[in-house]
């Protein structure tokens, strides 16, 4: 049973790996699409440098990495920079507003940034899992006999 177990939640990751992977292509896309309220607009009013380049630059990093972490690809290490992009929101929008606004607004509006945080960091640990073309790459390197002796 525990066996049955362990390779449900190996295979179950591909979860994890689509709602992490949505929310930032997602976010990245409407960087681009929408500058003026998402993109450069929304930095600038928040204080990032450069925001004429910074909000396009962050939109590709979420559509790159997002679509790496949803195909499972170089899953761990496309986790690394989409990890300092949700702590760089979360230290300039979400501080913030903890500071100004109190506790229950803050996590009103961190639920999500939360959420991909603590995603990012389950993939950056467990790896893509089985459903994966990281598993795919692994499973060709390995000789026949290494992947008998697992079964």
């Amino acid at each position: 049973m525990a066996r049955a177990a362990g390779g449900l939640c190996v295979r179950a990751v591909i979860l994890i790996r689509i709602l992490v992977g949505w929310v930032f292509v997602a976010e990245g896309v409407q960087k681009l699409l929408f500058p003026q309220t998402l993109g450069a607009g929304r930095f600038a009013k928040i204080g990032i440098p450069a925001p004429h380049f910074t909000a396009p630059f962050v939109g590709i990093v979420e559509i790159v990495f997002g679509v790496l972490v949803l195909i499972g690809l170089f899953t761990r290490l496309a986790a690394i920079p989409l990890l300092v992009v949700i702590l760089t929101a979360i230290a300039t929008t979400k501080i913030p507003m903890l500071v100004h606004q109190g506790i229950w607004p803050m996590l009103h509006e961190a639920r999500t940034d939360f959420s991909m945080l603590l995603g990012l960091l389950f993939l950056l640990f467990s790896g893509a899992g089985a459903y994966s073309l990281d598993a795919k790459r692994v499973r060709k390197t390995q000789s026949p006999a290494a992947l008998r002796s697992r079964a």
